[in-house]
């Protein structure tokens, strides 16, 4: 009888393992658990991405914006246009006053992943806290266009705030309404 079907695929290198059991208690919601293991090593030579991308997640996790930036820049510097990284940056400069950086790392990673509506919606948000309709409605469409289903959180995202009564934000929220749902 071979090993149970989960311990088949326990890898065997020790860099790999602590990884996965810090990204394990970051699934759990436990993020100050998954920063200890994160910090019992001083340098991670291999896995540099993934070590500096679960860093930055747990720190944000914490609600340690400001700590996380680096290990997520680390992160990004490594995987330009990485998805995740982008968001989890985006996040920590729009709460650390930061929302220039957090549009560019956005824009950024749209550029190599333009089919992701939530870097489009994200984006429409920093726009529109920059007080530019223009560029919200815009990104706000793109993103309601790839993914209707955002609709929904629109009316209670108050990152449109600012724009919520300009004509171009009511246009591409009216827009979207109009649309069919398909299924």
């Amino acid at each position: 009888m071979g090993a149970p079907r989960a311990m088949a695929h326990v890898p065997s290198d020790p860099i790999v393992r602590r990884l996965l059991k810090a990204e394990g208690f970051l699934e759990l919601g436990l993020p100050a658990r998954a920063l200890e293991i994160l910090q019992e090593r001083d340098h991670w030579e291999t896995m540099a991405f993934e070590a500096n991308a679960l860093m930055g997640e747990a720190l944000r996790g914490l609600k340690r914006h400001r700590d996380a930036i680096k290990p997520l820049e680390r992160a990004a510097a490594l995987r330009p246009g990485h998805v995740g990284v982008a968001l989890a940056l985006g996040w920590c400069y729009k709460r650390t006053h930061k929302l220039a950086q957090a549009i560019d790392a956005l824009e950024r990673s749209c550029r190599e992943h333009p089919e992701q509506s939530i870097l489009h919606y994200n984006l429409a948000c920093y726009w529109s806290l920059a007080g530019n309709v223009r560029k919200a409605s815009g990104e706000l469409g793109l993103a309601l266009i790839l993914d209707p289903s955002l609709r929904a959180r629109v009316d209670f995202e108050s990152d449109f705030d600012p724009i919520r009564c300009s004509p171009e934000f009511l246009q591409v929220t009216r827009d979207c309404v109009a649309q069919p749902q398909s299924s």
